[in-house]
């Protein structure tokens, strides 16, 4: 079955009867947009504008409620962690619990949940909608791929504003605990154990785990969501019952490979 075919007229099941095979059908978009996103006859201008629309809509809308939203949780967190670091005559260790609890396992996982409520959904529901008024089969007739012009960019569009939101997220967490642990509090350590506490965090094998990591988030709120909508009944009041349910497989998603990361990190 080509993929025009796949996108068009998914296999119809019960919802009981139907897990395995969203799941199955999850997989084979996937595949499908990630060898959409590596080819590079997949760029041109149109697939572009789409991108940049993607990127607009998932991060430059909720910067300032997202730098926000990290610099209260951070500093709450920072705190929280320094107090009872120095409760127990342990503040040497908070620089790093903080890196490690924060930037590598907290702030990825709230960026992706965060992307997700808003861009998830949103998502979800326009695919869902496009496949019931038949846009996407208006669009073959027509001579143009969907899923080149329509969905892949959204993939790639999402993936790259959860990559430059965790990035930013890390930063704005760093600055924060050197600002909180080094240069205000009157027990504050050395500005070099900062430097050490970073060097040690971030290794090569911490740094590609999280970057791993991070990128699978990306996909994750931008393929299932697209999946579950290309998936939905022709009716009208299906289009509500594919987003919740999209919404329940992606966290459920989310949850499995923030799982799948620390057993990697702290198990094998």
């Amino acid at each position: 079955m080509s993929t025009r075919q796949e996108l068009s007229h998914p296999r119809p099941s019960s919802s009981l009867d139907r897990l395995s095979p969203a799941w199955l059908e999850t997989g084979r978009f996937a595949a499908a947009a990630l060898a959409g996103a590596l080819s590079p006859g997949s760029y041109n201008s149109a697939t572009r504008e789409v991108i940049q629309k993607q990127i607009y809509f998932t991060a430059w809308e909720v910067l300032p409620s997202f730098i926000a939203v990290v610099a209260f949780m951070s500093a709450v967190l920072i705190q929280i962690v320094g107090e009872t670091a120095r409760s127990f005559n342990l503040y040497g260790y908070a620089l790093e619990l903080v890196i490690r609890i924060l930037v590598l396992e907290i702030l990825p996982l709230t960026t992706a949940l965060l992307v997700a409520v808003r861009t998830g959904a949103a998502i979800n529901t326009e695919v869902a909608l496009m496949k019931i008024h038949n846009e996407l089969e208006a669009l073959e007739l027509v001579g143009v791929d969907p899923l080149r012009f329509e969905l892949v960019p959204r993939v790639i569009g999402g993936t790259v504003a959860v990559l430059s939101l965790t990035a930013l997220g890390s930063i704005i967490a760093l600055g924060l605990a050197h600002l909180i642990i080094i240069d205000l509090q009157p027990w504050s350590l050395p500005p070099g154990d900062f430097t050490r506490a970073i060097g040690k965090v971030f290794s090569v094998s911490a740094m590609l785990i999280l970057w791993c990591k991070t990128l699978a988030f990306g996909l994750a709120v931008t393929i299932i969501p697209i999946a579950e909508g290309l998936q939905t009944p022709k009716r009208l009041s299906f289009a509500p019952v594919a987003v919740r349910r999209g919404m329940v497989r992606l966290f459920l998603a989310l949850m499995l490979i923030e799982v799948a990361a620390l057993a990697v990190t702290y198990v094998i």
